[in-house]
């Protein structure tokens, strides 16, 4: 099993990685769902941790359609993200009626090899997030989709979530995610079949090392 931490300064990132992460989900601003880090944070992090550090590339909050000067504003990211050493980017864009953003995804996942992608969790605002797993399977180097199945938690997301992981056939690994903590990462591991889980307490807090 395979235990993302979501962080949003090296400190947590240290914390979490002492409290057993096996992998970091670099952000800042997680009041927002989480956007770009600064270059230096990039740069500490993956210098100083000894587990691979994953860096999110969003501009700003709120919907994930984004314009062509956003998309280059992500591809910015995505340059910093490769310099830092980072061992992979994570995005995630939609069209205005919530459908995957082909283009711009095929383009941007392109832009970031041979860093590796995973599709974030605006998957969740599609009606049916296995359409979205359907065409992500599809484009070239996204290896993870993250998602609580469409739901508010992992845990009334299971049922979509099995199903996502059935549609993926194992050529991408769905990474779950929604309300993911220490106490239940054993129980939504076994109920969904996953092999990755990604969680903001998923090996406990973060803000004491105790």
């Amino acid at each position: 099993m395979i235990k993302e931490a979501c962080v949003e300064s090296f400190l947590e990132a240290k914390v979490a990685q002492a409290k057993g992460a096996n992998r970091i989900e670099l952000c800042s601003d997680l009041a927002n769902d989480g956007l770009t880090p600064n270059f230096e944070m990039m740069k500490k992090a993956c210098s100083e941790l000894e587990i691979p550090v994953m860096v999110m590339a969003r501009p700003r909050g709120g919907n994930f359609v984004h314009s062509a000067h956003e998309v280059e504003a992500m591809k910015a990211a995505i340059d910093q993200a490769k310099e830092a050493g980072a061992a992979g980017v994570v995005f995630g864009l939609l069209t205005p009626d919530n459908k995957i953003d082909e283009a711009n995804t095929r383009l941007l996942a392109k832009y970031a090899e041979p860093l590796p992608v995973t599709f974030h969790k605006a998957i969740d605002e599609m009606e049916d997030p296995v359409e979205g797993v359907r065409v992500l399977k599809t484009i070239p180097n996204i290896k993870r989709i993250l998602s609580s199945g469409g739901k508010a938690t992992a845990l009334e997301g299971q049922e979509v979530i099995r199903k996502m992981i059935a549609e993926a056939e194992e050529k991408i690994i769905i990474l779950v995610a929604g309300k993911v903590t220490v106490e239940n990462v054993s129980e939504i591991q076994q109920i969904t079949g996953t092999t990755e889980l990604h969680g903001r307490k998923i090996v406990g807090d973060l803000t004491s090392e105790e």
